[in-house]
């Protein structure tokens, strides 16, 4: 079983859409070897050190958090229905709401716009809020996803850098 890595008053958490095969097998967050989260992290200096999916509780060193959309494991993330979307959604403004990070980040433009509604989203930081939360949208640092490591690095080095200015 996957576990939220959540506390109150995070700067951001990162709000994965669900765990592949591999993730839940292993029990920790981002662990297929092809996905790019934790290098992406680092490259993007959101964390002090490259840290591994076995490492993930150190993400509250850094300040960071981790939650998914849905818990329901995968092949991908195509294989969700929208109403696990919408529901996923939902749960996650409850956690914002409880936790009150300074960003919330969602990994993924397609379950974005199933979980919340939103259509044409642009990347980057969104017109809405969660209370006091802003609400990103970065791309998923999945291997499917054709982006390069220095293209997913500077979408996250952005809310990095926003992030600091709070």
């Amino acid at each position: 079983m996957i576990t939220d890595i959540l506390r109150p008053g995070l700067q951001v958490v990162f709000c994965g859409i669900n765990p592949g095969l591999k993730t839940a097998s292993s029990g920790f967050h981002f662990a297929d070897a092809t996905n790019r989260f934790w290098k992406v992290l680092y490259q993007a200096g959101l964390t002090k050190t490259l840290l591994t999916p076995e490492d993930e509780l150190m993400l509250l060193d850094n300040n960071c958090g981790i939650t998914m959309l849905v818990e329901r494991p995968t092949v991908r993330a195509d294989q969700l229905s929208s109403e696990e979307l919408k529901q996923g959604g939902a749960a996650l403004i409850e956690k914002v709401e409880y936790y009150q990070p300074k960003a919330v980040a969602i990994l993924g433009k397609q379950a974005y716009h199933m979980a919340f509604g939103v259509r044409n989203a642009k990347w980057g930081k969104q017109d809405i809020t969660i209370g006091q939360t802003q609400v990103w949208l970065l791309p998923n640092p999945s291997g499917l996803n054709r982006a390069t490591l220095d293209q997913l690095a500077d979408s996250y080095r952005e809310l990095g850098v926003a992030l600091q200015s709070l």
